[in-house]
C-alpha cells in the first residue's frame, strides 16, 4: 500500500489487501504516460481535479456515450458502458493528479465519497438513471473494492469496500452523449497538504508548477 494509506486511520478490517494497480492492469485500464496526461492549465477555463487540504479530491464531470438514454435494455447497456468509460477516464485523471509530483499514488486513496450521475434523456417517463449510472459505480468498486465490482463473489469483495460511495443518479438532461458523472474521493489530509505544498491544489498544473514538475523529472 501507499505510505500515506499505511499511516491512515482506516481500521484493519476495512483496509484494502491488494495493490490497486494490479486490478487496474487486469481490468485493462490504460493510465497513459506522464507526457500525455500532465499538462499546463494555461488557456483552460476549468480543471480536471481540485484537491482540498482536508483530504478531498473533486473530479470534474466527463461526458461519454453516443446516444441519449431510454429504458430499453440496449440503451441502458450502452449507457452502462459509457459510465465505465467515464470511470476509466476519472481513474486515469486521479492517478496523475496524485502522482505527477511523486508524492503518492492511487494506493494512497482512502475511499470514494460521493458520485453524481447526470443521465441524458428527454423521455419524461425515463426510469433507468440509476441502472445506467451503475456502469460508473461498479467500475470504481472493481478497482477500489466493493460488492458489485468485478472481483466480488456473492456480493463480497475480499479486497475491501473503499470503492463504495454515496450517489445521486438523475435523468432528464439534454446533450449529445449518454451521461456525465462526477466523483469525490477521500485521500489522507497529510497527502493533500504534501501535494498542495509542492505544486498546488489544482490539476492540470498552473504553468509555473508544470515547469517545476517537468524540470524535476529531467
Amino acid at each position: 500500500m501507499g505510505k500515506f494509506y499505511d499511516n491512515s486511520i482506516i481500521p484493519p478490517e476495512l483496509r484494502r489487501t491488494y495493490d490497486v494497480y494490479d486490478r487496474i492492469g487486469e481490468l485493462g485500464i490504460d493510465l497513459g504516460s506522464f507526457e500525455e496526461n500532465v499538462s499546463s492549465l494555461q488557456g483552460r477555463n476549468i480543471c480536471s481535479a481540485v484537491i482540498h487540504e482536508g483530504g478531498l479530491v473533486y473530479l470534474s464531470g466527463v461526458g461519454q456515450g453516443d446516444f441519449p438514454m431510454n429504458d430499453t435494455p440496449e440503451r441502458v447497456a450502452h449507457g452502462q458502458q459509457a459510465g465505465q468509460d467515464c470511470a476509466d477516464h476519472h481513474i486515469r485523471a486521479l492517478h496523475w493528479t496524485l502522482s505527477c509530483g511523486g508524492e503518492g499514488d492511487l494506493n494512497d486513496v482512502l475511499y470514494m465519497v460521493k458520485a453524481i450521475g447526470m443521465v441524458v434523456s428527454t423521455d419524461v417517463e425515463f426510469n433507468s438513471g440509476p441502472a445506467v449510472t451503475n456502469g460508473f459505480s461498479n467500475r470504481w468498486q472493481s478497482v477500489f473494492g466493493g460488492g458489485t465490482g468485478s472481483y466480488a463473489e456473492d456480493g463480497i469483495d475480499p479486497g475491501g469496500y473503499s470503492g463504495v460511495h454515496a450517489r445521486s443518479a438523475i435523468g432528464g438532461f439534454t446533450g449529445r452523449f449518454s451521461l456525465e458523472p462526477e466523483m469525490i474521493v477521500a485521500i489522507p489530509a497529510e497527502m493533500a497538504r504534501a501535494i498542495i505544498t509542492t505544486r498546488g491544489w489544482i490539476f492540470p498544473l498552473i504553468p509555473s508548477m508544470h515547469e517545476k514538475i517537468v524540470a524535476a523529472r529531467s
